[in-house]
């Protein structure tokens, strides 16, 4: 693994968990009854855990599933394919799902499951993001539920990672490279 560094904190815990907060009172507001919240794995585990303990302020309790997808591998910029890793489990035909991921970035990965999820009879599917990056979108893709915009730097933390490496940090981080 290259050198590098991560100590340019630009997202930091506070600002996270107030605009977590805030995120799930505008999706309490959208939701209906048979919510079913799908992470996409690695890196919307945190994010996922924050968002499913605020629902709890809404009285709302939806079912969990996770999907893990693999389009970057131990790189730092995506493949471009989409692959299915492991699938969820939940019956999702005829339910609203909450597809949650850590960073909207070329939007393939968002894209490709959105479409799974219509393909497999879902009522309606919403897409909720921790990190926006539109600078490196390849595909025509919004998510409806944005909790920051971010120029083009490669981060880490708060589940987001360098090689499996930086998840734990509980802030959002630019890593710099040596040039």
């Amino acid at each position: 693994m290259e050198e590098h560094c991560t100590d340019e904190i630009l997202i930091d815990k506070q600002a996270i968990a107030h605009r977590v907060d805030e995120i799930v009172d505008t999706i309490a507001q959208d939701v209906g009854e048979e919510l079913v919240v799908v992470g996409i794995l690695k890196g919307s585990f945190m994010f996922l855990a924050d968002l499913m303990r605020s629902f709890h302020r809404h009285r709302i309790h939806p079912r969990i599933d996770f999907l893990t997808l693999s389009s970057y591998g131990a790189a730092t910029s995506s493949s471009g394919q989409v692959k299915i890793v492991h699938d969820i489990r939940e019956e999702i035909e005829g339910t609203d799902i909450l597809l949650v991921d850590d960073i909207l970035d070329t939007g393939r990965t968002l894209f490709f499951t959105k479409k799974l999820m219509i393909e497999r009879g879902a009522k309606s599917v919403r897409t909720c993001v921790l990190l926006d990056k539109k600078a490196r979108r390849a595909v025509e893709f919004e998510a409806d539920y944005v909790g920051f915009p971010i120029d083009d730097h490669f981060v880490v933390g708060y589940g987001l990672d360098y090689d499996n490496l930086y998840r734990e940090l509980p802030h959002i981080a630019k890593v710099t490279f040596p040039d």
